[in-house]
């Protein structure tokens, strides 16, 4: 179903694109990067160690299509929105933090929780609609030093590779992993599997431009990206019998980039 789905949209987006393609759109190229925090199985909720620890690194290339920039017939739509396209990459590596590994006296418990180790890798394609509330595209491709809020939401089709090991030995032993995770869960054998695969994501931004040129300018944002698949870290406890462990996967991009327009 999700294979489908995501046929589907990229369908959809692409006679959409199709239809409005003519000689008054502009398009524009970028590249952004930095620090990705995925937010899934690993360490305690709303945890700052764990928000800090389970951080990676994520760069990606993006594509706006402009309505505005080359055309002269202004509407709402032409001066406050872009749709942006991205193919992006990111890596975590991963580990438990919070008070189940930090109990004193060190049991059993908490040493397999810190003896597991995982590394996460995704990559992502997708669109988002872009919208500038705030500053006509117009006034901001003119205003040199000028600062443009925006908005965004989307969607990706994301390969991702979840690799999960422990420094006690082997997973699937009592002695190596805790009960939690040796149950089955989600049509695997356990809690844990190390395996690669296919998802669907929403995405949802909030960002600002910042024009240094005519024909360029920075870019700071914050994305959330949520998954339809709680495997993305490699942990997925059985869900109707660990119902702490209710979310999917999901993670958090703050990017730097820089854009260059190819057009006007």
């Amino acid at each position: 179903m999700p294979k489908h789905l995501f046929i589907t949209l990229f369908a959809l987006f692409g006679i959409s694109t199709a239809a409005t393609a003519q000689s008054d759109l502009a398009y524009e190229i970028g590249i952004y990067a930095g620090p990705v925090t995925l937010q899934s199985d690993f360490g305690q909720r709303h945890n700052v160690d764990t928000n800090i620890g389970n951080s990676g690194f994520g760069v990606g290339i993006m594509h706006f299509i402009n309505f505005s920039a080359a055309n002269n017939r202004e509407s709402f739509f032409t001066e406050h929105f872009k749709v942006r396209s991205d193919l992006s990459f990111s890596r975590t590596n991963l580990k438990h933090y919070g008070d189940w590994v930090e109990k004193k006296p060190d049991g059993l418990f908490a040493q397999q929780l810190k003896a597991v180790r995982a590394n996460s890798t995704v990559l992502g394609l997708g669109a988002q609609l872009e919208f500038s509330p705030f500053m006509k595209i117009h006034d901001f491709e003119n205003t040199i030093g000028g600062f443009s809020p925006y908005f965004a939401i989307g969607f990706q089709a994301n390969y991702y590779s979840a690799k999960i090991s422990s420094n006690l030995g082997d997973l699937a032993l009592p002695t190596v992993t805790p009960g939690k995770y040796l149950t089955p869960s989600d049509g695997r054998a356990h809690g844990f599997s190390s395996e690669n695969g296919f998802a669907l994501s929403a995405t949802g931004a909030v960002g600002i431009h910042y024009k240094i040129t005519t024909m360029s300018d920075l870019m700071f944002e914050t994305r959330f990206q949520m998954f339809n698949s709680d495997w993305i870290d490699g942990l997925n406890p059985n869900k109707d019998i660990y119902k702490e462990n209710k979310s999917n996967d999901w993670q958090v991009w703050f990017n730097f980039g820089y854009i260059y327009y190819l057009e006007f």
